[in-house]
């Protein structure tokens, strides 16, 4: 059955940027470890500017968690694996 309030991680990032790169593997393992919980959209900002903009994103890398269409959590620049499933499991209760 498909779960219908999966949340969506929107990653705002830009391949220039350092601590952008240091998230990706853990993002990575995210991934894995919430497969079929969680979706994982990629936008970077350089490319993606209108879309950059119009969350208000200043500086990268940004984490967007959405639920429903909602965001409901924001977090701005590198972060620990630990705080991001620390996240991710409140919103999936």
């Amino acid at each position: 059955m498909m779960n219908s309030t999966m949340l969506t991680l929107l990653d705002f990032y830009a391949d220039w940027c350092g601590p952008c790169k240091v998230m990706k593997p853990t993002m990575d393992e995210i991934l894995k470890e919430f497969s079929g919980k969680i979706a994982l959209k990629e936008i970077d900002v350089d490319a993606q500017t209108e879309i950059a903009s119009r969350y208000g994103i200043s500086s990268i890398p940004t984490l967007v968690f959405e639920k429903d269409g909602q965001e409901v959590a924001r977090f701005i620049g590198a972060q620990s694996k630990q705080a991001l499933v620390a996240e991710i499991q409140k919103h999936l209760t």
